[in-house]
């Protein structure tokens, strides 16, 4: 079993997320806890995938087309912190 931390921004981030949004974090907990980051890769929905820059060593899992989860992996196997959930902005400026 893997073990999940939420920093502060992430859980108030949750707290104020869209329903949906929930229901897809807790979809997330349960394939993180029970697999790792190798079963949140083998779900295609998630595009979980690497960051580069200022994030490299973390890496982004999408909860929705909008919101997205940024967490590292800490101790090998271990442990997953989740840094943040985002929602992002398309709008064309």
């Amino acid at each position: 079993m893997w073990r999940v931390t939420e920093s502060k921004p992430a859980r108030k981030a949750l707290d104020r997320a869209p329903e949906q949004i929930a229901r897809n974090w807790d979809a997330w907990l349960q394939i993180v806890r029970h697999s790792g980051p190798d079963g949140l890769r083998r779900v295609a929905g998630f595009h979980d995938e690497a960051l580069g820059g200022k994030w490299e060593g973390h890496r982004s899992s999408r909860l929705s087309r909008e919101y997205r989860v940024i967490y590292r992996v800490h101790r090998d196997d271990v442990e997953v912190i989740v840094v943040n959930v985002t929602k992002h902005d398309y709008r064309k400026k």
